[in-house]
């Protein structure tokens, strides 16, 4: 693996991830990364916690009821979203 060095992959971020999001799609980003970061928690907690001699991290839980719910409503929104409002149209006409 060749050796990118911190400022390209710095770089490469916040080039492709500088976009303009308003207060309420940061709002929504931070609930739905909570979210995940919450029920992982919980899944390492109950996987401590468990009785049975495995207590490794259970993945499918975290998948399931983490990542699965917290993505879901973006999933939707972008399936029934107006296409007409959401195509691309010059504001600035002359």
């Amino acid at each position: 693996m060749p050796n990118i060095g911190f400022e390209k992959i710095k770089e490469f971020i916040s080039k492709n991830l500088n976009t303009n999001l308003n207060e309420k799609k940061k709002i929504y980003l931070t609930i739905s990364l909570g979210w995940i970061i919450f029920i992982g928690y919980l899944t390492w907690w109950n996987g401590l916690k468990s009785l049975a001699i495995d207590k490794s991290f259970k993945w499918d839980e975290w998948f399931w009821f983490g990542v699965v719910p917290a993505l879901a409503p973006y999933l939707f929104v972008f399936i029934w979203k107006d296409k007409k409002k959401s195509s691309n149209t010059n504001y600035f006409k002359e």
